[in-house]
C-alpha cells in the first residue's frame, strides 16, 4: 500500500486541478452566455438610437455624412441614391479604435433595397442581406458570422446593427484566460500549501511511531504522548496491547521462576537418594522412586499452570449437567479412594445446569477432589454436594482430613504454599490452579474448616441460571 502522505498529496492535487478546470469551464460558458445577452441588449439599444436619428426625410447629404463617418481605412461605407447608383463621398477615413471593424450597420427602404451600408457590409460589390423580420438573428456574410438586430423605422425604413461572432469569442476567451491564468499561477502555491498541511497533519502519527520505535523490549509503560482525537483509539489499542504483552511476559517470568523453584528441591533430593543407593543403601531407591513420583506430579501441575497462564483466550461456555460431570470424575478417582480405604460420595439432589467450559471445569473439580482424597486419612470420606440457591448454582467438596489452620486459609491458594500434612507429596499448585480456573469460569471459590473436622471447599457461580431444571433437560435431550 502506498503511503498516506503520497496518497493525500496526489489525490488532493488531482482534485484541485479538476476543480479548477471545471471552474474555468463553467466561468467560460457562463461568461459567454452573459456576454451574448449583453451584446444583444447593446445591439437593440443602438438600433433604437439610430432609428431615432434617421427617417424618410433624411437627405442625401445627411446619408453622405453618415457614410463618411462609418467608413474605415480600405473599407468604405456607401449610400445609394434614388437611381440605385452606388455613391461614395468619403475622403480620408480613419479608426478611433481598432475594434470598430467588428461592428457595422445598414439601412434599407421598405422594399428591402439598400440605402446605406456600413464599412464591413458592402464587400466585393455585394451588400449585406436585408432583414427578413424584426429581432435578433445570425447572418453569414463575406466569411464571417454576424449577430444582427433589425427593426423598422416608421414603416419606411429598416435598420440593422451587427457585431461579429469572432469578437464575442475573443472577449469570452480573454475572460476565461483572465480567470485561468491567476488560478494556474496559484496552483503550485496551493499544492505546496496542501503538502505542508498534510505533512503537519501527519506529524502526530510520526511522533507516535517514534515513541513506539525507540522503546526497548523492557519498556512496557503506557504511551502518554498527546495525540489528536482521531489517533486516540489507536493509542488506546497500543496501550491495551502493551498491557497484555506485559501480563504475558510477567506470566512467563513467573512460570520460569516457579518451575526453577519447585524443581530444584526434588532433583537435589533424588540425587542424594541415588548417591546413597550407589553406596549400599537399598532403601534409598524407594525414596528416589517417591521423589520421581512427586517430580512427575510437579511437572504435570506446572504444565497445566503454564497452559492456563499463557492461554489468554476465553473458550465459549456450554450448558453442562453438573451432576453428570461430577459422576464421571468420581468414577475416574474411585480407584485412588479405594486404594486408601476412603469413601467418595456424590450426594443425590436436584439436577443442576451450569454455563462453563467443560475442560477447564473438569480440571478444576478433579484438582479439588484429588486434593481432598490426598489429605483425607485412610477410612475417611469425601462428600460432594450441589444445588441451586437463588438461581445461582453451587457445589461443595467436604473431607474429613486435618483441615487448614484459619490463619493460612488465604495463603494456601498461592503458588507453592502448603499448610496441611507435609508428609503428603504435592507441589503446592493444586489450589492455585483451582483459583485461577475459577476466576476464568466466573466462579467464587471459598475454603472453610468444618466444626466436625476437615475442610470444605465451596464453589458458587456468579451468573444466575434461570429455569435450571429445564436447561438440564434441554441439554440432556441434545
Amino acid at each position: 500500500m502506498t503511503s498516506i502522505r503520497r496518497y493525500l498529496n496526489l489525490t488532493l492535487a488531482g482534485v484541485l486541478i479538476v476543480v479548477m478546470a471545471l471552474a474555468v469551464t463553467a466561468a467560460y460558458l457562463v461568461t459567454r452566455h452573459e456576454m451574448e445577452e449583453i451584446f444583444d441588449a447593446q445591439l437593440s439599444l443602438q438600433a433604437r438610437i439610430v432609428s431615432a436619428l434617421v427617417d424618410v426625410n433624411t437627405t442625401a447629404d445627411e446619408y453622405a455624412a453618415i457614410a463618411e463617418q462609418l467608413s474605415q481605412p480600405d473599407h468604405f461605407a456607401r449610400w445609394y441614391d434614388q437611381t440605385d447608383n452606388v455613391v461614395s463621398r468619403v475622403s480620408e477615413p480613419r479608426l478611433y479604435f481598432h475594434e470598430e471593424r467588428m461592428l457595422s450597420l445598414g439601412f434599407w427602404d421598405a422594399a428591402r433595397r439598400p440605402v446605406l451600408m456600413g464599412a464591413r457590409w458592402n464587400e466585393a460589390g455585394e451588400s449585406f442581406p436585408p432583414p427578413p423580420s424584426e429581432g435578433h438573428r445570425w447572418v453569414d456574410y463575406d466569411g464571417d458570422h454576424w449577430r444582427v438586430f433589425s427593426m423598422p423605422i416608421e414603416g419606411q425604413r429598416w435598420v440593422s446593427v451587427g457585431i461579429r461572432q469572432s469578437f464575442q469569442d475573443e472577449l469570452s476567451n480573454k475572460v476565461a484566460i483572465g480567470n485561468f491564468v491567476p488560478l494556474l499561477l496559484a496552483l503550485p502555491v496551493l499544492i505546496w500549501l496542501i503538502a505542508r498541511l498534510i505533512r503537519r497533519g501527519l506529524k502526530p502519527i510520526d511522533h507516535l511511531s517514534r515513541q513506539v520505535q525507540t522503546r526497548d523490549e523492557n519498556d512496557l509503560k503506557a504511551i502518554r504522548v498527546a495525540v489528536p482525537r482521531e489517533l486516540q483509539p489507536l493509542r488506546s489499542a497500543l496501550n491495551d496491547f502493551i498491557e497484555r504483552l506485559g501480563q504475558t511476559l510477567e506470566r512467563e517470568r513467573r512460570f520460569t521462576a516457579d518451575a526453577a523453584h519447585e524443581l530444584r528441591t526434588p532433583l537435589a533430593a533424588m540425587k542424594i537418594h541415588l548417591d546413597n543407593a550407589r553406596y549400599g543403601e537399598p532403601e534409598a531407591l524407594d525414596k528416589a522412586y517417591n521423589g520421581i513420583e512427586r517430580l512427575q506430579r510437579v511437572v504435570e501441575q506446572l504444565l497445566l499452570l503454564a497452559r492456563l497462564d499463557l492461554n489468554g483466550e476465553r473458550p465459549q461456555p456450554q450448558t453442562l449437567a453438573l451432576q453428570t460431570l461430577v459422576l464421571d470424575l468420581a468414577a475416574d478417582l474411585w480407584p485412588l479412594a479405594e486404594s486408601h480405604d476412603q469413601s467418595l460420595i456424590v450426594e443425590e439432589g436436584a439436577a443442576v445446569a451450569v454455563r462453563a467450559n467443560p475442560t477447564e471445569l473438569g480440571i478444576l473439580l478433579r484438582n479439588l477432589m484429588d486434593n481432598a482424597l490426598r489429605y483425607t486419612p485412610p477410612g475417611g470420606e469425601v462428600r460432594v454436594a450441589m444445588g441451586v440457591e437463588q438461581g445461582h448454582p453451587w457445589l461443595s467438596i467436604a473431607d474429613t482430613g486435618p483441615g487448614i489452620p484459619d490463619a493460612l486459609l488465604e495463603a494456601v491458594t498461592q503458588r507453592f504454599q502448603r499448610a496441611a500434612d507435609q508428609r503428603i507429596s504435592g507441589s503446592g499448585l493444586g489450589l492455585a490452579i483451582a483459583v485461577e480456573i475459577a476466576e476464568r469460569q466466573r466462579l467464587s471459590l471459598m475454603l472453610a474448616n468444618q466444626e466436625s473436622g476437615g475442610l470444605i471447599v465451596r464453589l458458587r457461580w456468579w451468573d444466575a441460571v434461570e429455569s435450571n431444571r429445564e436447561a438440564v433437560a434441554s441439554h440432556s435431550l441434545s
